[in-house]
């Protein structure tokens, strides 16, 4: 008679069966049981199997009663189809043991008890190296960027595991297991969309000055070529002309246009650079961008602040729906923007700018020694540790770090007429500007490393107008005319995300911009090695 052995991913039917009749059963050994629904055999492990292996790996054997738990067929073929196409989602198939598993799969009928043990241990090994992969990425971004403050992605992956096998649902909990996010989704599409581009075989283009509407250049048509092979150009009897024409100028403007970059027509550095681009590399590019998004939380809120940094852009979102959006202007490469997770604390009106430490040593310290005139001329006030007020003719520059400097309010205070808290270690936060001509630039990687919002009075009042209904543009003006300080707390849970991706799809087609602080190169790299 076979004992009956209850474990979790035998379905009820079969419970009740073995109960009534045992004409279901049948009796391989003492230890073996089959799926009442597949009649495939169920094995157990043996204590020296269990032994041996990491933590993780047992829980999800003990959780199953310790049998094997790649018996059947349909969630084997179905976990082999997700290793097969990882690489949809940035992986590498040849990472998660494709080629032993699919040789092992193909001779399973004739392996002995103790091989399909193993086997099955490789595929539970398998799943939960690709399921961690899939839902937090390969690598760590802690391990990689110092300013990086993300928050970790734990998960009960056993729990996922089970149900997976308890109903045969691998793929679906794969899906469950991805990142569900809008852009991720777009991201993604953006890699199957450059697959089916052509192989790359053009060469790289040099000019030296400015191409404007009707020039003649023989590297015309090279830039002519390259614009077809993207799809913006699509012309074909005049590809072979030298003429800087109206349809190429149009075509540039579409490929400026998806690339961040100002579409006026004329070809000059940043252009050419974008177009320099291989498939290849842009391959690469995505793939990155696909990893990234990984190590980002998995859901954004009801409410938040989204800075996409390479794009120079931020989004107030409330409930799906996009509030505002502003350009913006971030840390240079050598003062970067840090990629961080807060939540919006307060609004600051007409506040005063305490200089940080980074500005004091590399700015105001070598200007203020040329020109005592330079406190006069930002409006600084200079304080001594013990908060008295220093006059700039017993400033000593060679202590300047021993001071703090603060900039009254004002219209053309460095943080302008409005700041955005938000709590985080590196001391950054988003505020308004006296440079407001920086908004016009294509190239805005320009700041100290906090975040400059174009028109953020017309941010702070769609925030505050979903804070308390009585908030109004005239109340807003009203603390501005008074010149006084005032702090607004923060009610509701507003996120505050800023982050990094350089390529998504849209309705214009594949969607690049400038990797600013050079990212992605060098993620993709560490995600192959």
């Amino acid at each position: 008679m076979l004992k009956t052995i209850h474990i979790h991913y035998i379905f009820f039917c079969f419970l009740i069966l073995s109960c009534k009749n045992n004409s279901n059963e049948v009796a391989i050994d003492d230890s073996l049981i089959k799926d009442s629904t597949t009649q495939e055999v169920v094995r157990p492990l043996l204590p020296e199997h269990i032994e041996t292996l990491k933590d993780s790996i047992k829980i999800y054997y003990s959780k199953l009663n310790n049998y094997e738990i790649w018996y059947s067929l349909k969630n084997r073929t179905e976990l082999i189809n997700e290793i097969k196409n990882c690489y949809k989602d940035g992986l590498n198939p040849n990472d998660y043991n494709l080629e032993a598993i699919l040789a092992l799969e193909e001779k399973r009928k004739k392996l002995d008890d103790e091989a399909i043990i193993k086997y099955d241990i490789l595929l539970t090994e398998t799943f939960e190296k690709l399921s961690l992969h899939l839902y937090r990425g390969k690598l760590n971004p802690k391990k990689l960027y110092k300013d990086w403050d993300l928050n970790p992605k734990p998960i009960a992956l056993s729990n996922y595991l089970e149900k997976a096998i308890k109903n045969k649902t691998v793929t679906t909990t794969f899906d469950e297991l991805k990142p569900k996010h809008f852009v991720y989704a777009k991201i993604k599409e953006s890699l199957v969309v450059i697959d089916k581009y052509p192989e790359y075989k053009f060469g790289k283009i040099d000019i030296k000055d400015k191409i404007q509407l009707n020039d003649t250049l023989n590297e015309v048509i090279a830039i002519k070529k390259k614009l077809a092979y993207w799809k913006d150009y699509t012309r074909k009897d005049s590809i072979t002309t030298a003429i800087y024409d109206t349809i190429t100028f149009i075509a540039v403007k579409k490929f400026q246009s998806r690339h961040g970059l100002k579409p006026d027509g004329v070809i000059g550095r940043g252009t050419i650079q974008a177009l320099n681009f291989t498939k290849e590399e842009r391959k690469k590019q995505i793939i990155a961008n696909l990893e990234r998004w990984k190590w980002f939380p998995e859901d954004l809120g009801e409410q938040y602040l989204l800075v996409n940094l390479p794009n120079y852009n931020i989004v107030y979102v409330s409930k799906n729906d996009t509030i505002a959006e502003h350009n913006i202007v971030v840390g240079t490469p050598k003062r970067n923007t840090p990629v961080l997770v807060s939540k919006l604390s307060n609004l600051v009106f007409n506040p005063t700018w305490t200089v940080p430490p980074t500005i004091i040593k590399e700015d105001l310290t070598p200007s203020a020694k040329k020109s005592l005139d330079y406190f006069k001329r930002t409006r600084m006030t200079i304080y001594d540790s013990s908060g008295n007020v220093v006059i700039p003719e017993e400033w000593d520059s060679d202590n300047s770090k021993s001071y703090r400097y603060v900039q009254v309010s004002g219209y053309n205070n460095s943080l302008g007429l409005v700041k955005f808290n938000f709590p985080n270690r590196h001391s950054v936060y988003l505020h308004d500007t006296n440079h407001r001509d920086y908004f016009s630039r294509e190239y805005r990687a320009l700041s100290s490393g906090c975040v400059r919002v174009e028109n953020p009075l017309l941010l702070s009042e769609k925030i505050l107008l979903n804070e308390d209904q009585g908030w109004a543009t005239k109340e807003i003006d009203s603390i501005i005319s008074k010149k006084n300080i005032k702090t607004v707390p923060i009610k509701n849970n507003i996120n505050v995300y800023l982050l990094y991706w350089t390529n998504w799809l849209d309705k214009d087609g594949l969607q690049f911009r400038e990797d600013i602080y050079n990212l992605d190169k060098n993620l993709y790299t560490a995600l192959r090695n």
